[in-house]
Order: structure tokens, then sequence, then C-alpha cells
């Protein structure tokens, strides 16, 4: 396939910005105005392959919501759950990530992009899925399209369901004449058994592996991680088990699809390390956006925020000193005292946290404490000046590292858990994952799948999703504030529910 330069765009969407009841203007990639769902002029397009793949390359745009952004959504999960706090300027900086953090979030601070931006990515789906089939493209390009873009809008409605519970869903192109004023909430389980299948249906589509300009895209193997882990949550542990084991292959070596775990843990941490073995789903992040103030988080920025935002505030390097040469960051997601502890004699715990507070007292660096000080930083996405783009545009905004959606320790770990934690096949998973980092066998249990998966995986947003699904959130979150009954799910944002059929969740 003509190689399209697919994941950062050449050619601009005339799109409507998402399912968001009023007027939304698009900014940046994708131009025009609209002022009703699905309305936008799009009759002269998917005239040619290079337009079909620029309007897939838009529904694929969504992804940089997990670290792009100020509302990014790895920062703010890893806030709400008991590894870090918020972090911050002070208790005000970012109302929604502050909020996230003690549980006093409302339909009014809760950051409206997390509906949106998702809303957005299906709105864009629908449009592709209804005008690919008419394109003047080979037959095997339009099912290809179509599997992508289906999937994608699966991951989304995973997104939303996992973040507000009973959502709209919208599987057509809404037009300006319909009455999208009340379109209704769906049950999340009518929403899981629609994703699901949608995703069984379109997988077979998918190439095996892809290389060069297409790395990025969604394969067979990415179709059926991302189908487990829905699967994982819908509590359908033994189909769960069986897409994670297709994918997974022989815990170790090198699977069907190519995932391999890669030697060096603290390499995958590594700048231009992108698209390793070890990446199953990846969000691509680049400074050729050169993104500035002006539309940072509007969608046409592409850089990495959580780089910036989890820096340590006026951190310098004292001389002489061999600590990490980072620039001055944010200092959002602080490390709590008991993931420190937790960490300890790790061989992780080096690639994950950066202790200033150490470097401070051995005369290496100097910093200023910020909100929720404790002098731990989450390190897996610092800023290190090595990757300060030398292209115009804002330094703090145009950090490239991408963010792995899905990688393959978590998929191990995860077919671990949907087994049970018992068996010889979770036995191997966990080892292979212990064994990478140097560390012996213990005894596989469930405690023991959840315990490595903290410690794999801290600071890449996956925790308090994890604590949410083990049921555990209630008592490893009350000293933050955490409600039953209420705090699993957000509260719908407020300008969704103004003249609509849309209901609030419980306790907001």
């Amino acid at each position: 396939m003509k190689n399209l330069n697919f994941i950062n765009k050449s050619v601009a969407v005339i799109m409507l910005a998402g399912l968001s009841f009023g007027t939304v203007s698009c900014n940046g990639d994708y131009i025009g105005d609209v002022e009703n769902i699905g309305a936008f002029d799009d009759a002269n397009y998917f005239k040619s392959e290079e337009q079909c793949l620029s309007a897939t390359a838009s529904v694929y745009d969504i992804m940089k919501k997990y670290a792009g952004g100020f509302e990014n959504t790895v920062t703010f999960l890893n806030a709400g759950s008991d590894d870090f706090f918020s972090g911050g300027g002070s208790a005000t900086d970012g109302a929604g990530i502050q909020g996230f953090n003690n549980y006093s979030i409302t339909p009014v601070t809760v950051p409206g992009s997390y509906w949106r931006d998702y809303y957005q990515g299906i709105a864009r789906a629908n449009w592709v899925i209804a005008r690919i089939p008419t394109a003047p493209v080979s037959d095997v390009l339009k099912k290809r399209i179509l599997a992508e873009v289906t999937v994608l809008r699966s991951l989304y409605y995973f997104e939303l369901v996992r973040l507000f519970g009973n959502v709209p869903l919208i599987l057509k192109q809404i037009n300006s004449d319909d009455d999208y004023w009340n379109i209704p909430q769906t049950p999340k389980q009518e929403v899981y058994n629609q994703i699901e299948g949608d995703i069984a249906r379109v997988w077979a589509d998918l190439p095996t592996s892809v290389s060069g300009g297409e790395r990025g895209r969604i394969t067979q193997g990415a179709a059926k991680a991302i189908l487990g882990k829905i699967y994982l949550y819908d509590n359908k542990k033994a189909e769960a088990a069986a897409q994670f084991a297709d994918v997974n292959g022989t815990p170790g070596q090198t699977s069907q699809y190519g995932y391999k775990l890669v030697g060096n843990y603290s390499s995958l941490w590594t700048t231009d390390n992108k698209f390793t073995s070890e990446s199953i789903l990846e969000a691509v992040h680049t400074n050729a956006g050169m993104s500035d103030w002006s539309f940072w988080g509007w969608g046409k920025d592409e850089g990495n925020s959580i780089c910036i935002m989890t820096g340590p505030r006026s951190y310098n390097l004292l001389a002489g000193s061999n600590a990490p040469d980072i620039v001055s960051g944010w200092a959002f997601n602080t490390v709590t005292d008991d993931l420190f502890n937790f960490m300890q004699n790790d061989p992780r715990a080096d690639a994950t946290i950066l202790n200033v507070k150490k470097l401070k007292e051995e005369g290496k660096v100097s910093y200023s404490p910020a909100y929720a000080d404790t002098g731990y930083f989450l390190k897996k996405f610092a800023p290190y000046r090595s990757g300060v783009s030398p292209l115009p545009g804002s330094m703090e905004l145009n950090f490239r590292q991408n963010y792995m959606v899905i990688r393959l320790a978590d998929s191990y770990l995860m077919e671990a858990e949907a087994l049970g934690g018992s068996g010889s096949r979770a036995q191997a998973l966990l080892d292979a994952v212990r064994s990478r980092v140097g560390l012996a066998s213990v005894q596989v249990t469930l405690q023991a799948v959840k315990d490595e998966r903290r410690r794999e995986l801290a600071g890449e947003g996956h925790r308090w999703f994890d604590l949410v699904r083990w049921g555990e959130a209630p008592a490893k979150l009350a000293s933050k504030g955490f409600v039953a009954g209420k705090n699993e799910v957000l509260p719908i944002p407020y300008k969704e529910l103004l003249n609509t059929a849309l209901k609030q969740n419980p306790q907001y």
C-alpha cells in the first residue's frame, strides 16, 4: 500500500467534531464548523485512496487522548489511584485532576473532553463506515479500513463505558435533521455486547503485522488484545483468556503475531524506542505538529503531554551531577509513599520512580516542591532534555514519546487474571514477566498477579481501572474520599445533559 504517512495526516478532512450536544468548532487537522451533529459537507470526499486513508487517520487521531493535552487520561487516572497524587502547582491547578484526586469531582468540574473526544472518534468512525463502501478503491482496502475503524469505534466505546457507565450507543451517522437531543443512554451490557460482536466480526480482515510507515495501524493481534480486555471487564473470563492466549503465544517466546517481551525493561521508556516487539497498541506522538499554546489540546497538537506534566518544578542539575538530565516540569502525579515503599527492591523501581528527594539530599539537583510533594516523581515519561524538539513550537508541548495503550506484559497479566491466577499457564505468564527483570518465580495466585500488575504497569494509567474492576477501590481509595456506588464512574459533564434525554449517574 502506498505510504501516506498514515498517522501524521497530510490531508485536511472536513468533518464533525463529534457528539457534543451543541455547536462544535473543529480546529487544526480537521477544519470546518458545524452546528448540528453530523452536518458537514463531504460530497466531494472519499474520491481517492489518499482521501480514504486520511479519513481513516482521523479516527486514529483520537488515540492521542491517552497522553495528549492537559486533559490526557493517563495523568488524570493516575491521580485517582492509590499510587499517585494529583500534584501540580496548587490545589486548584486543574479542577478536573484535583477533583478526581480527592473525589470531589462534579458534573461541572469533570473535563468535558473525556466524553466529547471519544464521541468525536465514534462520529468519525461512523462517517468512514458509511462512506467507504462506495469509494473508488479496491475491495481489499475497503475491508481493511472498515475493520480498522470498527475496532477503533469499539475501543472508544469501551473507554466511555469504563469512564461513564451507561452511554448512548450510536452506530450510524447522525444527520442534521435527526433528533439528536433525545438519544438515550444504552445499558452498558448492551454496549459491551455490541462492541464485542463488532470486533469478533472484523478482526480477520486486518493484517497479521505491519511495518514501515504503517506502524501504528491496528493488526489482528491488536484487535484480539482489545477484545480480550473488553471481555475481561465484562467478566467473560474464559473468552478473555482465549483471546489473550492467541495474542501471547508461549510465555516468554515470540508469539504468532511477532510479539515478544523486550530484554531491557528500562528501554521501553526511551523516547525514540517506538513500536518495539512488546508494543501491541501504541498511540503515536511527534514533534512534527510543532504544537503551540494557541491550539494545545484541541486536536492539532501531536506531543505527549505526560512528559512535561510529570517533571519536577524548577529542576536543575548542580555542578558535577550525574543525575537524569531533564527539563523543569509541572510536578503532576507525585508518587505516593505507598507505591514507593511497595516498589522497593524491585528491579523496575529505578525506571518507574525518579527519587528527586534523594538526589537533592546528595547535592546533585535542586527543585521546588509543589502541591502534594513527596519528592518522588513518575520517571517513565520524564521530560528528558534529549527529547526536547529542535523544531518551532513550545518546548513543553512537543515531546515525542509514544504511549503504549496495550503492551505484551500487560496482556500476559490480563490473561493470568482471566485464568483466575491459577494453573500452569497462569504460572508461566507470571514467571515470564518477572524473569524479564531478573526476578525469581513466585507461586501464582490472583493476588500475586495483582501485585505484579501494580509494579510492572505503575504510572501507565491502569491502576485505577484495575481497582474498580477488582472491587477494591472503596477500600484502597477510602483515604482519598472514594464513595462506593458513586465513584466507580465519572459524572456526565453538565453541558452534555442540557436539554437532552441523558440522565446523570447516581449520587452526582
